[in-house]
């Protein structure tokens, strides 16, 4: 077995997300969990097919985000694996949605930040370990630094 490092391509003014999944549907669900969730967020949906043809299945309302998700899903190859590529909302309006999708398995990441995802191959196929996403903390956050956190929640919306 060979561990990797793949770097994520994160859509400008935007995030992704990546999870396992395990059925074909999965493409055409997860598109539903998302424009019912928020009709007007733009979106591009991959996922790696892991048996069959093993195709990458894609779908979405935003052609340019359906491109990106398709780059990182061709370059993750990993099987059951589907990236979101998003603009015009966040993860924390959709995860709750994706989740509940029946046939998801887990979420890796939803993050606006640079991400590797740690790719594990083997003469079967590739899997994804865990992500690496954004940096290391930086310190320990001060009463000024708090003050900070719960302004920008109530400055975009979602904290009263």
């Amino acid at each position: 077995m060979e561990l990797k490092l793949v770097p994520l391509e994160i859509p400008r003014d935007g995030n992704l997300i990546v999870g396992q999944t395990h059925f074909i549907k999965s493409v055409e669900d997860i598109y539903e969990a998302m424009v019912n969730t928020v009709p007007q967020m733009k979106f591009g949906i991959a996922f790696n097919e892991a048996s069959g043809p093993c195709l990458t299945r894609v779908d979405g309302n935003d052609e340019e985000l359906q491109s990106l998700a398709t780059r990182n899903a061709t370059a993750l190859a990993a099987g059951h694996v589907f990236v979101v590529a998003m603009r015009d909302g966040y993860p924390i309006n959709v995860l709750g949605r994706i989740k509940d999708v029946p046939e998801v398995c887990s979420i890796y990441c939803a993050t606006a930040n640079p991400v590797q995802a740690v790719i594990a191959e083997s003469e079967q196929g590739r899997g994804i370990m865990g992500v690496i996403d954004g940096f290391p903390p930086q310190g320990v956050e001060t009463p000024a630094d708090a003050e900070a956190r719960r302004s920008f929640l109530r400055k975009i919306g979602y904290k009263r």
